[in-house]
């Protein structure tokens, strides 16, 4: 007898009406455990946030003044680069799961964690992010979220099948980063195209993830106005309105996007170069690492006049008052910020835990403003070009890059999409060239 279930069992039925899943009671269910998740998550990844912020705070402004110095002196960021290097390497020798991803790598989006590997992320990004390594929060809060959704719901349902768990781990993954990038639909966009979701099933395993980002945004809100701590996200405000583009910014557009593809790929490759190396005495190399991190951070600060803070930390907190404040940067001082965070960025990919998206962001900015002391080329359509190639270059998300750029811009953000769309893929074109070819499969 011939049987009514398509070719392919359950997947082959999914596949010819992905809709019968929306009427299901189950789904229903799963919505509603996104609902929720995204308001644990959102303010879970909100108090991370604001920790890291406590943190860095803590250790680079109260704690020498404490020590009955008249602020930070010029050397205080070794000692912490130091402690933060020992911290990272302990953690990521002796607790499960390496620490988190390495952020060389990209950004990592395959598998949430488990229970047990929790802690070591935890711990990881707190002691590189707090003590002034160059990375970012978006990597371990993906991690932390999905971990932490997995972790309740096999508690709630374990008899839950592998695509109920992979959904709501997503789900986790999504609450805890949509508010930080300002946008629950730039969140869900990044982790869709991370994934590399597709098919039929696309819509069916993202609508559980938009709503938990969309209630989790509302929650990421509400705890910044209720506590009056602020909202830790990147939305650069008060810009200056931007006119239309012309022949010559579409000419800038070419050379942005193949000079971001040069110096991203050229950190990255030299990141992934020392990563093994650090990797193989770890305990020894890690604060080197953090050494030269705050070595290039005080040069900069002592050549230029301009805060440590511009070279350490991820960008995220910089990234607005560089744009904002551009005029008080010359050409020269621009130019030296890129190569000092450049070197910083490339030594914390290649030895602390957390993100690449937000140093790259800044790194494009700086770039960005650098080359707009040249004729033709207004500064924050120059610096939304720097941040949409500098990112497609680390994270190799053509698309995503494109909306960190615009949708964080706000109404300026409309106007230059055109430009950052050129920068993008002429950048993205240009360093799928400069990588090395993958190795051919054994035979």
């Amino acid at each position: 007898m011939a049987s009514d279930q398509p070719p392919g069992g359950a997947e082959g039925a999914l596949a010819a009406d992905p809709s019968a899943v929306l009427r299901s009671r189950g789904y229903l269910a799963l919505l509603v455990v996104a609902a929720v998740l995204g308001v644990v998550l959102s303010a879970g990844a909100w108090g991370f946030l604001q920790l890291v912020a406590k943190i860095q705070h803590a250790v680079f402004d109260d704690l020498p003044t404490s020590l009955g110095f008249d602020g930070a002196p010029p050397w205080w960021p070794l000692p912490l680069l130091a402690v933060s290097g020992v911290l990272v390497a302990l953690t990521i020798r002796y607790l499960p799961g390496n620490g988190g991803h390495e952020p060389a790598e990209g950004l990592n989006t395959k598998g949430a964690p488990s229970a047990a590997e929790l802690p070591g992320v935890l711990f990881a990004a707190l002691a590189s992010l707090g003590l002034g390594a160059v990375v970012g929060p978006e990597a371990p809060l993906i991690a932390l979220g999905g971990g932490i959704a997995l972790y309740a719901f096999r508690l709630l349902r374990p008899d839950a099948d592998g695509r109920a768990q992979a959904v709501v781990a997503a789900s986790g993954s999504f609450a805890a980063i949509s508010a930080l990038l300002g946008s629950p639909l730039l969140g869900a966009f990044l982790l869709m195209e991370a994934s590399g979701l597709g098919g039929p099933t696309m819509g069916v395993v993202l609508l559980p993830g938009l709503l938990a980002s969309g209630v989790g945004s509302l929650i990421f809100t509400g705890l910044g106005s209720w506590t009056g701590l602020g909202n830790v996200t990147l939305v650069i405000p008060s810009l200056p309105p931007v006119g239309r583009a012309d022949i010559a910014q579409f000419g800038w557009a070419l050379v942005i996007g193949v000079a971001a593809a040069f110096l991203g790929i050229g950190v990255q490759r030299t990141a992934r170069w020392f990563e093994p190396r650090v990797g193989r005495r770890r305990l020894w190399w890690t604060p080197v690492m953090g050494l030269v991190v705050a070595g290039v951070a005080i040069a900069y600060a002592e050549g230029t006049g301009k805060a440590d803070s511009d070279v350490l930390f991820s960008g995220q907190d910089a990234l607005p008052q560089l744009l904002l404040h551009q005029g008080d940067y010359t050409a020269a001082t621009l130019v030296l910020l890129v190569a000092c965070k450049s070197i910083a960025y490339c030594v914390s990919l290649s030895a602390f835990r957390g993100g690449p998206i937000f140093p790259a962001m800044f790194l494009g900015a700086a770039g960005g403003l650098a080359m707009s002391h040249l004729p033709g080329l207004p500064y924050v359509s120059a610096a939304a070009m720097g941040m949409g190639a500098m990112s497609v270059a680390l994270l190799r998300l053509p698309m995503t890059s494109t909306l960190l750029a615009t949708l964080l811009l706000g109404s300026d953000g409309v106007t230059v999409m055109p430009l950052v769309i050129v920068s993008v893929v002429v950048c993205h074109v240009t360093a799928s060239r400069l990588l090395p070819k993958p190795a051919a499969p054994a035979k």
